[in-house]
Parts: C-alpha cells; sequence; structure tokens
C-alpha cells in the first residue's frame, strides 16, 4: 500500500534518516562513479620552468566499461628537446600542424566533466591543466582526483612489483595496453592499474568513492597492544630508535615531533607492510632530541651509517659510493674510483651506483678522445695502438700520434668541463640525439640521453658540494616555521653545531658560545674534494637547510660560490622530465 509524504515532512524525515545512515551507505559506489584517467605528455618536468604540453590522452570509465577516449597532439609553440622527442617519441614535425593548449583545454574539460579525475603522479597532470586554465582565465572545475601512484604505494609490496611505476604495475596487474610515454596508451595502461588496485582493496571492503579515497591499510592488533612505546617520549625534534629485546636497533627514523611520529607506526597512517613487522620486533623505542630539525636530519644519517639497521633501506651504506676522477700523470685518463684521495686530482661525484658513474664516463669519453687504457704511460710511450685509436676515438699517445701540448689542451677542456663549465658535453651529446632521433634511431638516442642525465646530475652535485666543503666555516641562522631563530655551524660542509636561540637572550652571544662549543673538523689534507669532511648526504641536507629562503649569513670563513656557467643550470632541461625528475643523493629511509 503506498503512502505520501509531504515535502517538509519528507525533508525532515530524510535529514533524520540520513544522519543515522552508517559511512558506507552514505558513499557513492564504485560501480557507479564516472572516472576520465588521464595522462599528458610535456617538454619538460615543471610548468613553473615554462614546461608546455605537447599530448593529452584520456578514457572515461564506469562501472569497468569504457564510455569514450580522448587523445589530441598540442602544438607546444616551442622546440621539443631532443631527450624528450626520445623519451615520447613526439617530434616537433608531428606537432606543428596540432591545435594549441588554448583550443585543447576547453574540449578536454567538456570531456571530463562531471567525473572523477584519475592520474598516476596525479599533482603533476592535474598541476598543469590547472595552470593553463589558470593562464587562459577558466575557472577550473572542482574536480576530485584519485591518484593511482599513491593508492598503489598503500597496498602494493616489493613482491608484487618493484616500484609503483606505470610501467612495473601494468605488468604486475597485466594490463592489455603497455605503457610507452604516448598519453593514450599511458591512460589505457592506469585504466587497468586502477581496476587492478580497486579489485585489490575491494576485498578489504572499500566500496565507496570515500573510501578508496581515504583507504589505508588497517591497524593490526600487534601494532595496537604497542602503542605504550610512543609514551613519553618527547615532543619535538629529533632521532628515534626501535629496538628489539637484545637492544639491537631495527630501524631508525627522524620528525620534528618524536613522539607524535612514533605513534603513528601504531596506527592505520603507516601501511608499509616491512614497517608492520618491524613493530611486532620492537620492545623499546629510544629517542634523542635535537635542537633543529636539521641536526635530527644528520644525526639520523650518521646513527643509520654506523647501525645499520636492517628496516633502513636507505642511507645504510655511505660509503659504498663511487667518483669518476681526472688522474693526475704524464698522460691523464678518466677512471672509477671509491674514495677521494689526496693526490691533487679532480673528481666528478658521489654517484650512489656503479651504474650511474659508467654512464656519465661513457658520456665524457664520447666527447674527449682522451686515453682509455689503464697502463701507466712514460713521458714517451712506444707501444700500439689500440682499437679506439683506429676508431678515432682516442688521442693515443701510446704510440705517440699526438704530442704532450696538444693533448694537454685536451685536459684542460675536460678539467673545465668538471669542475666550471659543462656545455660542451652537453652539446655534443644533444648533436648525436638529435641526429639519432631524425633516423628514427630512438634506443640508441636513449643511451645518449640516459649518459647526459648521468653527467649533468654529477657535475651539478660536484659543484654544490665541492663549494661548500671548501669553507673552513659557514654560520647561518633562519627562522623556522615555530618562529624560534635556528644556528647552525658548518666546517668543510659538516654540521658542526646546532642551537635555538632561546627569547631574550643576546643572539651575538648565544652564537659565539655555540661556535666556540662546536665540533672541531680538521681541515682536509690538499685541496677538499666534493666530500671531504661528511658524507654526501649531510652535506646535501645541510646544502638545502643552507639554501632555503629568508637565510641570514652571520660569518663565513672562505667563499662560498659555484660557477654561474655550471652544470646546475641544466639540471632541469637535461636531468628532469616527467618521468626523470632530478633527486638529491639518496633520502633516509
Amino acid at each position: 500500500m503506498g503512502t505520501t509524504t509531504s515535502a517538509v515532512e519528507g525533508a525532515a524525515t530524510g535529514s533524520r534518516w540520513e544522519s543515522q545512515r552508517s559511512f558506507d551507505e552514505l558513499g557513492r559506489s564504485l560501480a557507479d562513479v564516472t572516472f576520465c584517467v588521464v595522462d599528458l605528455e610535456t617538454t619538460g618536468g615543471s610548468v613553473q620552468a615554462g614546461s608546455m604540453i605537447t599530448e593529452i590522452g584520456a578514457v572515461k570509465v564506469r562501472g569497468g566499461e569504457v564510455l569514450g577516449e580522448f587523445q589530441t597532439l598540442v602544438n607546444p609553440h616551442t622546440e621539443i628537446p631532443a631527450f624528450i622527442a626520445v623519451l615520447t617519441g613526439i617530434s616537433n614535425s608531428m606537432v606543428c600542424d596540432a591545435p594549441p593548449i588554448e583550443s585543447v583545454l576547453p574540449a578536454f574539460l567538456e570531456f571530463a566533466a562531471g567525473c572523477v579525475l584519475v592520474a598516476h603522479n596525479a599533482p603533476f597532470d592535474v598541476g598543469f591543466l590547472k595552470h593553463f586554465a589558470q593562464q587562459q582565465q577558466r575557472p577550473w572545475p572542482a574536480f576530485e582526483v584519485v591518484d593511482t601512484a599513491v593508492l598503489a604505494r598503500r597496498v602494493i609490496t616489493r613482491d608484487d612489483a618493484p616500484n609503483c611505476k606505470l610501467s612495473s604495475l601494468a605488468k604486475h596487474f597485466r594490463s592489455a595496453t603497455t605503457p610507452n610515454h604516448r598519453a593514450l596508451s599511458d591512460a589505457r595502461a592506469t585504466v587497468d592499474v586502477l581496476h587492478g588496485l580497486m579489485e585489490r582493496i575491494g576485498t578489504q571492503g572499500v566500496r565507496t568513492l570515500e573510501e578508496l579515497q581515504t583507504f589505508s591499510s588497517r591497524v593490526t592488533a600487534a601494532q595496537r597492544k604497542k602503542r605504550h612505546l610512543a609514551d613519553g617520549l618527547p615532543h619535538s625534534p629529533g632521532v628515534y630508535l626501535f629496538q628489539d629485546d637484545a637492544d639491537r636497533i631495527l630501524y631508525v627514523g627522524t620528525s620534528r615531533d618524536v613522539r607524535t611520529r612514533v605513534r603513528s607506526y601504531f596506527t592505520a597512517s603507516e601501511t608499509r607492510s616491512r614497517m608492520g613487522e618491524m613493530v611486532r620486533l620492537a620492545a623499546r623505542v629510544t629517542a634523542i632530541e635535537c635542537a633543529t630539525p636539521l641536526e635530527a636530519e644528520v644525526r639520523e644519517l650518521r646513527l643509520i651509517a654506523k647501525h645499520k639497521p636492517s628496516y633502513n633501506r636507505r642511507s645504510r651504506h655511505p660509503e659504498k659510493v663511487t667518483f669518476v676522477k681526472l688522474t693526475r700523470e704524464p698522460w691523464p685518463r678518466l677512471s672509477l674510483v671509491h674514495k677521494v684521495l689526496d693526490d691533487d686530482a679532480d673528481y666528478l661525484g658521489p654517484f650512489s651506483s656503479r651504474g650511474a658513474a659508467e654512464r656519465c664516463l661513457a658520456a665524457l669519453h664520447d666527447t674527449f678522445p682522451v686515453r682509455q687504457c689503464t697502463d701507466r704511460l712514460g713521458r714517451r710511450p712506444s707501444r700500439t695502438a689500440c682499437v679506439l685509436a683506429e676508431m678515432g676515438r682516442c688521442l693515443s699517445p701510446c704510440d705517440g700520434s699526438v704530442d704532450e701540448h696538444t693533448y694537454a689542451a685536451v685536459v684542460r677542456q675536460l678539467r673545465e668541463t668538471l669542475l666550471q663549465r659543462p656545455d660542451e658535453v652537453v652539446e655534443a651529446v644533444n648533436t648525436r640525439m638529435a641526429v639519432l632521433a631524425a633516423d628514427e634511431r630512438f634506443e640508441e638516442a636513449g643511451v645518449h640521453r640516459d649518459r647526459l642525465a648521468a653527467f649533468v646530475r654529477a657535475a651539478a652535485r660536484t659543484q654544490r658540494l665541492t663549494s661548500l666543503t671548501r669553507c673552513p666555516e659557514v654560520v647561518a641562522t633562519r627562522r623556522e616555521d615555530d618562529g624560534r631563530w635556528a644556528v647552525h655551524v658548518v666546517r668543510f660542509g659538516r654540521l658542526a653545531a646546532a642551537g635555538v636561540i632561546p627569547p631574550g637572550a643576546n643572539a651575538h652571544a648565544y652564537v659565539a658560545q655555540l661556535r666556540a662549543g662546536a665540533e672541531t673538523v680538521p681541515a682536509p689534507a690538499g685541496t677538499p674534494g666534493p666530500t671531504p669532511a661528511a658524507t654526501a648526504e649531510e652535506t646535501e641536507r645541510v646544502l638545502r637547510w643552507l639554501e632555503a629562503p629568508d637565510l641570514r649569513l652571520v660569518d663565513i670563513d672562505g667563499e662560498w660560490t659555484c660557477p654561474i656557467s655550471g652544470a646546475t643550470r641544466h639540471l632541469a632541461r637535461h636531468a628532469g622530465s616527467k618521468r626523470l625528475l632530478p633527486a638529491p643523493f639518496e633520502q633516509a629511509g
């Protein structure tokens, strides 16, 4: 039998009923949500640096069914760098007749209207789209966004895939489309990854969009039982150490608020499976309070290097690095070494992997025909020329084909490239890539692209590290987020002291006292190399703080400068793109 209710009564009744319904009932079923999965190809990795969109691809899906696809090339009105053309297969000739972003963006927004946007590494794709909408003074729709990269990191383990890159996930979920750095293909692969992830977390009770957006692994009973380990820890910057019953250090971490961070290991916000295993083994947590967050970061690095905790994946072996060395001998050559010695040689690095060092070495050998043999040669060698000499890739001092002055001139150019101006390598490799790309020899061009990226990163790192490690002392202060003035004393690139000026204290007197009690760091013998007094990672952390906005230099002993024409200016273009971004030497785990 039917019933009737007035509109006012219905609204009131609905309101009461809505307030009583469960979260599951209030949410929107994933089967009913229309997703627009989007992928972009661009001329570079940063819209702030002027990079432009070259292609947009999107797939609209609902309930596992494809409703439509959107694909178009975009004329960027700028040259596409050769290494980007190699990566994507999109050339200048392909986009010259394509519509501009001013025409493409409205069409895409119409296609995506009413959908939930999905992207792999969504801040990149959505950031570009929002930027050009703002540039065109076009209102940005209130899209909800799902990032498959973030979702994958919550549910995919190393047993499933080696990482959470789109290519790895597509392989794991057996996507019908292989990602190939073209927008529509990558969007189609992301659709399959999205469905695979939804199926995976569906077994854990996730049924609605709201649950998908807030999903994290549920806290285990073992994690709940150990929440008391955070009791008594300080609400301040510092380092925390998880230890087992035998006092073995399992894991070292750092935080601006140690107690809050440690408590998170016993809640659903901690989603890493290996951390759940570590918590089950933990018997106590020890904290080391630090004056500043930077001091905490540095202490963490030193403790990880010292104890090598089994649950820290990174920063455990700072000694396992590689350098490219330009030797000092009658006929200098390039070689790979593991230490910086006091031998007046020039070093490039450090590299966190030998493979990266070898790629950088290949880029240098492709540009400069110095000898590659490992023998020590006298001033007047008389040997047989090698194959490289016959190929024109070596000046061949071994058989007298080149005189000392000519060879020395090439070495001087090489040394300037390592220490001051990398343009010769950049131009030579770019020219080679352009020729190979024009011949559609993309695989070979890709090899040279990777070599150039390894070289530019290493040269930039070397120049930045060396500029600081040559300073006997740098004293600087900066107002931190909490309003306090942090002071750091850095000697030869090593953090020697850290403190915070107490309220009402005499700032000059406090800094003088801090300097007087700072760690004594011996001056490196000879010419300092890239990392003579600290690990590269520590000096990188110090540099990051020193290069932050609003820093005030209190005093400096020496010259802290980088060459104007150095490698850093090439990072954004030649060591950065959507899939190849410049990164710090290594992050602590």
